[in-house]
């Protein structure tokens, strides 16, 4: 059985033109202008923005002049009266999300002392400087100050009402009248003492700090910094690992210090430790005990 060729103009549809709208009955043998090509390298730029403030910069940065090499391209061919309107019309809104992007920025702006803040611990977990400004706004922008021998907190005494970081100076932390450790510039005053209470519980500390020369901190005030972490439980998960991550760098330097009498050293990470009195700390044989190297005798 002979099969027939195909009509391939039969299988060729096509719609007829409406009235006054004449169809297209030849590709154009030269490609458009560079003016055309340049306006799609920068939308493809545009859309590979990211996220954040300087994201968004980036993004509609690069729209704005896609759209605008667009609307020229358009302006220039009478028969493009639909694609140079809306090009437009998107230009003008890509345009107006540079001003206002570029004015949140702006108004975005930190003091000397905040900004190496924001550099040294929340930087380096990606946080915005819009989170960060909402952190500040906490706190009010203030500075606080000690002076040399003047106690942050004392032992017993001192209510844990606010979390505080170290911008300058040292603090020498004690109890009992026994040296713990030190706290340096961009660490935690108090993260022991607030992790250890719930919102609704209150405490009093259980160390002195005395700064050892002035010193100057930024201090969050309790109640303020949970009624923040409400409305925002990314800033809530920023500070909880901020604050986790100072509590287990203090553990591991006290537990470089923490010997007995016999030259062993102290396992800080067992809990029994921690509750444990000074005056039982001598007689204790249940802790994990490394042996101090020394010189070997026969």
């Amino acid at each position: 059985m002979d099969m027939e060729p195909l009509d391939v103009e039969a299988l060729n549809f096509t719609v007829e033109a409406a009235a006054g709208q004449p169809l297209c009955e030849a590709w154009r043998e030269s490609a458009e202008g560079s003016v055309f090509h340049l306006a799609n390298i920068l939308l493809f730029l545009g859309f590979m923005g990211g996220s954040g403030f300087y994201g968004l910069l980036y993004l509609f940065t690069f729209l704005t002049l896609g759209f605008f090499c667009s609307t020229l391209w358009a302006w220039g061919d009478p028969c493009t009266t639909d694609s140079f309107l809306w090009s437009f019309a998107l230009f003008g809104v890509c345009l107006g999300q540079v001003l206002h992007v570029s004015y949140r920025l702006r108004r975005v702006s930190l003091s000397e002392d905040f900004q190496e803040l924001y550099n040294c611990m929340f930087k380096k977990l990606g946080v915005s400087l819009t989170h960060f400004g909402k952190i500040v706004t906490c706190c009010e922008g203030d500075i606080h100050t000690l002076e040399r021998d003047q106690c942050f907190a004392v032992e017993g005494k001192t209510a844990i009402d606010k979390l505080s970081v170290l911008l300058s100076g040292r603090v020498c932390v004690t109890v009992n009248g026994e040296f713990l450790h030190y706290i340096y510039p961009f660490q935690f005053l108090d993260s022991p003492e607030w992790d250890s209470l719930r919102p609704s519980e209150e405490g009093v500390f259980q160390v002195t700090l005395r700064a050892d020369n002035p010193c100057r901190y930024v201090a969050w005030r309790r109640k303020k910094l949970y009624l923040l972490f409400a409305k925002h439980r990314y800033i809530a998960k920023i500070f909880a690992l901020v604050v986790r991550n100072d509590i287990t760098d203090k553990l591991y330097s006290l537990n470089d210090k923490a010997f007995d009498s016999s030259g062993h050293r102290y396992d800080l990470r067992l809990p029994s430790y921690c509750h444990m009195p000074g005056t039982e700390l001598e007689k204790a044989d249940v802790f994990l005990q490394v042996p101090v190297q020394g010189p070997k005798t026969a």
